[in-house]
């Protein structure tokens, strides 16, 4: 036993660890030395104990005061607020994301939380006149169960409380396996869900592998119901052992967002939008613009201006005060990079500027971020999703050619416009088949209390957040009676 070692959480309590077992250590990815955390790595058989505590605390939990569940959820949200600072600065040390960034996704993982404290209170139902005499219909919904949460490592705060928030409230139990990279993260939210007065058994935290955790909870017949954020590839697999159990499943994937720039585009505005879609996060997120379309009467202005600003950027330690864009996670998405970087040259494109791993004595994950003009529509840079601050830049003729390239993609999650032009502007929401669509605005950054989605390759199923997560955490039951 060693007290230096941090393990899952199961049944209302943290389980003793073994320095014996499989160690996990956590690295900063601006110092790779600088080991963050070891963790005792959960297998199958400790998910089989935590997916069983699940199911035994569903039944109280389900029918459970919605004013339990909303002081919970509160709690919650109030203690990830009251330590946004530290928590802020356990992200950036841990996954990369600059301090500012950070602090703004705790926010909104607590903003989250309280959310769906209200949304608790909020029960819905509804009654209807038969079309028989004497028989009155009440519809109202019901939890579905218990849920399997997989997050993925980019957004290690908010994407795991916008799943984790509604299930509860709606009177789920949960089982949840964060990625490995960001276990930290997860252990902290654990920490602080295990101090919210939540009945034991109804929330579960589990750090391990995906082939072993997240296997066990995808084939568990205890599990009703799956929430996923990752890769497309995985996402497959997932929603294929789902239809196979028939459970219902619910994933956000991947995304290869357009950003079209117009001639009449305000060049300030356009070039900061892109700048902020393409390369804030490092550009880890999926609803980055990781595709400019640009008309060619603003092009060579845009693709100069955009250039100058990339160059400007600074890139370093994710907790310094002047730092614009921390490291890339680990040395797997650095070697990404950099080969879509290669291939980019390869196949014909030119390299403004950036594409370099920027080595430092603290062998930091660091990468300058790319940006590629004379980019054709068939190239990898343009058409595979990189995940990282890989910007590909395409000239077209007019709005109905980039109107075309924007929607010439297998994914479908966000696309934005940069224009002045109301006409324009309205025309592109319209027709475009994202899921989301930014006038003016980057493409990544969304608000907490309305629906999160894609269409196609990027989404399946039911949205995510505000109202419209109740739709994948409840079940809806019609019930007839004679008078």
């Amino acid at each position: 036993m060693t007290s230096d070692i941090k393990t899952s959480f199961i049944d209302g309590a943290f389980v003793e660890a073994d320095s014996h077992g499989d160690i996990l250590e956590n690295r900063n990815p601006s110092q790779p030395t600088d080991i963050v955390d070891r963790f005792a790595r959960a297998d199958a058989a400790l998910t089989e104990k935590a997916i069983h505590a699940a199911k035994a605390a569903f039944r109280d939990w389900s029918t459970s005061s919605p004013q339990l569940r909303a002081n919970v959820l509160d709690r919650i949200g109030s203690e990830i607020l009251a330590r946004r600072a530290e928590l802020a600065e356990l992200l950036a040390r841990e996954e990369g994301k600059i301090v500012r960034e950070a602090l703004g996704e705790v926010d909104r993982a607590g903003h989250s939380f309280k959310f769906y404290a209200q949304e608790a209170l909020r029960a819905k139902g509804e009654k209807y006149d038969s079309v028989r005499e004497r028989v009155s219909v009440d519809v109202f919904t019901q939890p579905v169960g218990v849920i399997g949460v997989i997050s993925p490592w980019n957004f290690p705060f908010a994407i795991p409380a916008w799943k984790i928030a509604p299930a509860l409230a709606y009177g789920n139990t949960v089982v949840f396996k964060p990625a490995e990279l960001v276990p930290s993260s997860a252990w902290a939210l654990a920490d602080i869900i295990s101090r919210s007065g939540l009945p034991a058994g109804v929330f579960n935290m589990l750090i391990g592998p995906g082939r072993v955790v997240g296997d066990t909870i995808l084939r568990s017949p205890s599990i009703d119901a799956i929430t996923f954020t990752g890769s497309e590839s995985t996402g497959r697999q997932v929603a294929q052992i789902a239809a196979e159990r028939m459970i219902r499943v619910q994933l956000e994937m991947g995304g290869k967002n357009p950003l079209v720039v117009l001639d009449d585009a305000d060049l300030d505005v356009a070039v900061e939008v892109a700048l902020n879609g393409s390369f804030y996060s490092t550009g880890q997120r999926c609803t980055a613009s990781s595709r400019v379309i640009v008309t060619a009467g603003i092009h060579d202005a845009f693709v100069q201006r955009l250039a100058e600003r990339t160059r400007a950027l600074r890139v370093g330690d994710a907790r310094g005060p002047e730092t614009d864009i921390g490291p890339v996670v680990d040395p797997s998405q650095l070697k990404q990079n950099l080969s879509y970087v290669e291939s980019g040259l390869r196949e014909g494109a030119t390299l403004m500027c950036g594409g370099k791993h920027l080595e430092n004595e603290k062998g930091a994950y660091h990468f300058s971020p790319a940006l590629f003009t004379e980019v054709q529509p068939d190239m990898k840079i343009y058409r595979e999703e990189i995940f990282g601050p890989v910007l590909a830049v395409l000239k077209v003729a007019d709005y109905e050619a980039a109107l075309a390239a924007a929607e010439d993609t297998p994914f479908g999650l966000s696309a934005g416009i940069v224009t002045t032009s109301l006409k324009y502007a309205e025309d592109f929401k319209r027709r475009s088949s994202a899921g989301m669509v930014m006038v003016n605005l980057p493409t990544a950054g969304v608000d907490y209390h309305v629906p999160f989605g894609g269409n196609r390759g990027s989404s399946l199923g039911p949205r995510e957040q505000g109202t419209y997560a109740r739709q994948f955490f409840t079940r809806v039951k019609t019930t007839y009676q004679l008078a």
